[in-house]
């Protein structure tokens, strides 16, 4: 039992640290989400081209960070057209490139984390741009077009449908107005709700692993200290013990901190939270959408580009003296006491607040319901609002 309690206590001064970061990320990511329409996106990204992968890209950093949720998005960009590599680059950037996981990175592990992973992520939609073309034949992406026109479902299709719906509008209008603030309280709590069971599991492993395994045994495993080979396989590794993982998104940073203390290399933890993508649930939405050969190629593509830009990122930032020294996350020493943690949560544990009486005041309840269940509108979100306001109804599907 007093196991239990240790990794039980480290999981919750995880929480401590990174509670503000999340709300904060996530109200962020909210108001992005109501300022940009998404409903010309697929447009936007008809080839393979530098122009719509940057567009792809920038997309991607302003959507939603639940891997889930990219997925889904990208299989409905794809079914509207847009192009298979584009749309890879989309997910991509939207599972790495986004808000609240930059500013989770940089409370738990140091700011040069955070650029690491934006800078890795970059490194990643250039190099999966390119590898797609090696590993995925014309004549297979045509394939996997084909079969994301199906019927099969995963998971977040209703946040896809309802993030890609039109919104009228410019994005003043969208956000400076009550409808739109709606929008943001129900896309504030949208997101809480897509990454709580992940961020709940990552902290629960977190909390187990950098309790019960001594550090030796995490030297052990990754080589520490021996230079090249530390790097490649940290970078090589990574990704492999998100796979195992089985969560996603914000929820792998707070084992992330638990590898770094356990001496996996700088890249070692960038490729580990780019693994994201490959996490045996994501891989079966894959083959739903896409074929299992299909699947198969973007596994090697997605795995070999994250361990490839893992160790660019450490090759460029070990000269720069931008690698940390000591292999040590404060949160793992982290304690729960009065300071500026305690002020932050307060102040964003309040935002959480007021956004969720808006949410459950305003019809949020219905519409995640509906959401579940498939239904959504032509409309945006801030349009369903406006409707149940005036009609005290929920809007068609």
């Amino acid at each position: 039992m007093h196991a239990v309690g240790d990794a039980l206590w480290l999981a919750l001064r995880m929480f401590w640290q990174l509670f503000w970061g999340l709300s904060l990320g996530f109200a962020l990511s909210a108001i992005i989400e109501v300022m940009v329409s998404k409903d010309q996106m697929s447009r936007l990204m008809p080839d393979a081209r530098f122009g719509s992968i940057a567009r792809a890209s920038v997309l991607g950093m302003v959507s939603s960070s639940c891997s889930y949720a990219a997925v889904a998005m990208t299989r409905s960009v794809v079914r509207k057209g847009g192009d298979f590599t584009a749309a890879m680059c989309f997910q991509f950037a939207a599972t790495n490139l986004v808000i609240e996981l930059g500013v989770l990175m940089w409370l738990l592990l140091g700011w040069q984390f955070a650029l690491a992973e934006f800078v890795g992520g970059v490194v990643m939609i250039v190099l999966i741009a390119l590898g797609l073309r090696l590993f995925v034949s014309r004549a297979l992406r045509d394939d996997a077009v084909e079969h994301a026109h199906g019927d099969a479902m995963g998971r977040m299709e209703g946040h896809a449908q309802m993030a890609m719906a039109q919104q009228d509008g410019n994005w003043r209008d969208r956000l400076f107005s009550r409808q739109g603030w709606i929008a943001v309280s129900h896309n504030y709590v949208m997101n809480w709700s897509m990454v709580w069971t992940d961020v709940l599991i990552g902290m629960l492993i977190a909390g187990a692993l950098g309790s019960w395994i001594p550090d030796q045994a995490w030297k052990t495993v990754f080589f520490e200290g021996h230079g090249v080979l530390s790097a490649v396989w940290g970078a090589l590794i990574g990704p492999f013990i998100a796979l195992l993982s089985f969560t996603c998104s914000v929820g792998n940073v707070p084992l992330a901190s638990v590898l770094w203390n356990g001496g996996i290399a700088f890249g070692g933890v960038i490729a580990f939270i780019f693994g994201d993508l490959i996490i045996p649930p994501i891989l079966n939405i894959y083959r739903k959408y896409y074929g299992g050969r299909v699947t198969l190629r973007l596994l090697l593509a997605f795995y070999l580009t994250m361990a490839l830009a893992a160790l660019a990122v450490e090759a460029l930032f070990t000269p720069l003296g931008l690698v940390p020294q000591g292999g040590h996350a404060t949160v793992v020493s982290a304690s729960i006491r009065l300071n500026y943690t305690a002020v932050l949560n307060a102040l964003f544990g309040l935002v959480a607040v007021i956004l969720g009486v808006v949410f459950m005041r305003s019809g949020g309840p219905k519409m995640m319901r509906m959401m579940a269940s498939g239904a959504h509108s032509h409309h945006g979100p801030h349009q369903h609002h406006e409707h149940e306001a005036a009609h005290d109804h929920a809007p068609h599907g």
